[in-house]
Protein backbone atom coordinates (compact mmCIF):
# COMPACT_ATOMS: atom_id res chain seq x y z
CA UNK A 1 0.00 0.00 0.00
CA UNK A 2 2.91 2.40 0.91
CA UNK A 3 4.34 1.86 -2.34
CA UNK A 4 1.67 2.52 -4.53
CA UNK A 5 1.21 5.79 -2.59
CA UNK A 6 4.90 6.96 -2.96
CA UNK A 7 4.63 5.88 -6.54
CA UNK A 8 1.50 8.09 -7.36
CA UNK A 9 2.84 11.08 -5.12
CA UNK A 10 6.14 10.73 -7.58
CA UNK A 11 3.69 10.50 -10.50
CA UNK A 12 2.41 13.80 -9.74
CA UNK A 13 5.31 15.33 -9.54
CA UNK A 14 7.37 14.60 -12.46
CA UNK A 15 3.96 15.84 -14.55
CA UNK A 16 3.72 18.93 -11.83
CA UNK A 17 5.69 21.31 -14.21
CA UNK A 18 3.23 21.04 -16.99
CA UNK A 19 0.04 21.33 -15.11
CA UNK A 20 0.49 23.44 -11.71
CA UNK A 21 1.40 27.12 -11.66
CA UNK A 22 3.95 27.44 -8.54
CA UNK A 23 3.49 31.22 -7.00
CA UNK A 24 5.47 31.92 -3.97
CA UNK A 25 6.69 28.04 -3.39
CA UNK A 26 3.22 26.76 -3.34
CA UNK A 27 1.40 24.21 -5.52
CA UNK A 28 -1.96 25.39 -7.27
CA UNK A 29 -3.44 23.17 -9.72
CA UNK A 30 -4.63 25.32 -13.20
CA UNK A 31 -7.23 23.84 -14.73
CA UNK A 32 -8.32 24.35 -18.66
CA UNK A 33 -12.09 25.32 -18.69
CA UNK A 34 -13.93 24.12 -21.30
CA UNK A 35 -16.48 26.58 -22.48
CA UNK A 36 -19.55 25.58 -23.70
CA UNK A 37 -23.18 28.17 -23.96
CA UNK A 38 -25.70 27.85 -21.77
CA UNK A 39 -28.08 26.69 -24.99
CA UNK A 40 -25.44 23.72 -26.54
CA UNK A 41 -24.72 22.89 -23.15
CA UNK A 42 -28.74 21.90 -22.39
CA UNK A 43 -29.23 20.69 -26.32
CA UNK A 44 -26.35 18.25 -25.47
CA UNK A 45 -27.92 17.24 -21.89
CA UNK A 46 -31.30 17.10 -24.01
CA UNK A 47 -29.88 14.10 -26.23
CA UNK A 48 -28.32 12.53 -23.16
CA UNK A 49 -31.69 12.34 -21.38
CA UNK A 50 -32.84 10.74 -24.84
CA UNK A 51 -30.87 7.57 -24.58
CA UNK A 52 -30.75 7.21 -20.82
CA UNK A 53 -33.02 4.15 -19.55
CA UNK A 54 -36.44 4.93 -18.47
CA UNK A 55 -37.33 3.36 -15.14
CA UNK A 56 -40.17 0.85 -15.19
CA UNK A 57 -43.77 2.68 -13.16
CA UNK A 58 -45.62 1.17 -10.96
CA UNK A 59 -48.05 0.58 -13.03
CA UNK A 60 -46.69 -2.39 -14.74
CA UNK A 61 -46.22 -4.19 -11.74
CA UNK A 62 -49.17 -6.50 -10.48
CA UNK A 63 -50.28 -4.57 -7.11
CA UNK A 64 -49.42 -6.52 -3.58
CA UNK A 65 -51.15 -6.22 -0.03
CA UNK A 66 -47.89 -5.31 1.29
CA UNK A 67 -47.28 -2.17 -1.03
CA UNK A 68 -50.48 -0.85 0.53
CA UNK A 69 -49.94 -2.27 3.88
CA UNK A 70 -47.15 -0.21 4.14
CA UNK A 71 -48.55 2.89 2.40
CA UNK A 72 -51.61 3.09 4.90
CA UNK A 73 -48.63 1.86 7.85
CA UNK A 74 -47.33 5.24 7.35
CA UNK A 75 -50.14 7.51 6.04
CA UNK A 76 -51.92 6.40 9.69
CA UNK A 77 -48.70 7.63 11.78
CA UNK A 78 -48.78 10.57 9.71
CA UNK A 79 -52.53 11.18 10.13
CA UNK A 80 -52.62 9.88 14.10
CA UNK A 81 -49.06 11.86 14.91
CA UNK A 82 -50.49 15.14 12.67
CA UNK A 83 -53.87 15.01 14.91
CA UNK A 84 -51.83 14.70 18.61
CA UNK A 85 -49.32 17.80 17.32
CA UNK A 86 -52.39 19.49 16.17
CA UNK A 87 -54.54 19.40 18.86
CA UNK A 88 -51.65 19.50 21.47
CA UNK A 89 -50.63 23.24 19.89
CA UNK A 90 -54.42 23.89 19.83
CA UNK A 91 -55.20 22.98 23.70
CA UNK A 92 -51.83 24.95 24.44
CA UNK A 93 -53.19 27.85 22.49
CA UNK A 94 -56.62 27.54 24.03
CA UNK A 95 -56.34 29.98 26.93
CA UNK A 96 -54.56 32.74 24.74
CA UNK A 97 -57.38 32.57 22.14
CA UNK A 98 -60.71 32.04 24.72
CA UNK A 99 -61.15 28.62 23.31
CA UNK A 100 -62.29 26.39 25.98
CA UNK A 101 -60.65 23.12 25.32
CA UNK A 102 -61.08 21.61 28.59
CA UNK A 103 -62.90 18.18 29.05
CA UNK A 104 -66.04 18.95 29.85
CA UNK A 105 -66.19 21.29 27.00
CA UNK A 106 -65.73 18.54 25.08
CA UNK A 107 -67.78 16.28 26.65
CA UNK A 108 -70.86 18.93 26.22
CA UNK A 109 -69.88 19.27 22.63
CA UNK A 110 -69.67 16.00 21.79
CA UNK A 111 -72.88 14.81 23.72
CA UNK A 112 -75.14 17.64 21.97
CA UNK A 113 -73.72 15.79 18.37
CA UNK A 114 -76.51 12.94 16.55
CA UNK A 115 -75.62 9.59 16.66
CA UNK A 116 -74.21 9.18 13.41
CA UNK A 117 -71.87 12.03 13.60
CA UNK A 118 -70.60 10.39 16.88
CA UNK A 119 -70.50 7.27 15.34
CA UNK A 120 -68.45 8.50 12.07
CA UNK A 121 -66.01 10.58 14.58
CA UNK A 122 -65.25 7.29 16.34
CA UNK A 123 -64.71 5.36 13.16
CA UNK A 124 -62.70 7.95 12.20
CA UNK A 125 -60.44 8.14 14.94
CA UNK A 126 -60.23 4.26 15.39
CA UNK A 127 -59.19 2.88 11.77
CA UNK A 128 -56.29 4.49 11.51
CA UNK A 129 -55.47 4.15 15.19
CA UNK A 130 -56.18 0.03 14.63
CA UNK A 131 -54.63 -0.60 11.20
CA UNK A 132 -51.45 0.94 12.90
CA UNK A 133 -51.40 -1.04 16.01
CA UNK A 134 -51.95 -4.24 14.03
CA UNK A 135 -49.48 -3.54 11.14
CA UNK A 136 -46.85 -2.34 13.93
CA UNK A 137 -47.99 -5.96 15.91
CA UNK A 138 -46.77 -7.38 12.32
CA UNK A 139 -43.67 -5.68 12.17
CA UNK A 140 -42.82 -7.06 15.64
CA UNK A 141 -43.21 -10.56 14.33
CA UNK A 142 -40.90 -9.43 11.46
CA UNK A 143 -38.32 -8.16 14.21
CA UNK A 144 -38.09 -11.34 15.62
CA UNK A 145 -37.71 -13.10 12.10
CA UNK A 146 -41.49 -14.97 12.28
CA UNK A 147 -43.45 -14.76 9.13
CA UNK A 148 -41.11 -13.89 6.24
CA UNK A 149 -42.42 -16.13 3.68
CA UNK A 150 -44.26 -14.85 0.86
CA UNK A 151 -47.60 -16.73 1.62
CA UNK A 152 -47.73 -15.49 5.34
CA UNK A 153 -46.76 -11.89 4.34
CA UNK A 154 -49.70 -11.65 2.39
CA UNK A 155 -52.08 -13.57 4.81
CA UNK A 156 -51.33 -11.39 7.54
CA UNK A 157 -51.33 -8.63 5.31
CA UNK A 158 -55.44 -9.25 4.71
CA UNK A 159 -55.65 -10.22 8.65
CA UNK A 160 -54.48 -6.82 9.52
CA UNK A 161 -57.17 -5.31 6.95
CA UNK A 162 -59.37 -7.20 8.54
CA UNK A 163 -58.70 -6.90 12.17
CA UNK A 164 -58.80 -3.29 11.97
CA UNK A 165 -62.53 -3.32 10.32
CA UNK A 166 -63.22 -5.65 13.90
CA UNK A 167 -61.49 -3.97 16.48
CA UNK A 168 -62.64 -0.26 14.42
CA UNK A 169 -66.41 -1.52 14.54
CA UNK A 170 -66.22 -3.12 17.99
CA UNK A 171 -65.14 0.51 19.02
CA UNK A 172 -67.34 2.31 17.08
CA UNK A 173 -70.64 0.36 17.72
CA UNK A 174 -70.10 -1.60 20.86
CA UNK A 175 -67.72 0.40 23.25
Amino acid sequence: MASQRVFQLGLRRAVAPSFMIQPAGRMVQRRLANTISKESGEEILAKQRLHRPVSPHLSIYKPQITWYASGLNRLTAVILSGGLYIFGIAYLAAPTLGWHLESQSLVAAVAAWPLWAKAAAKFTVAMPFFFHSVNGLRHLAWDVGVGFKNATVARTGWAAVAATFALSAYYTFLH
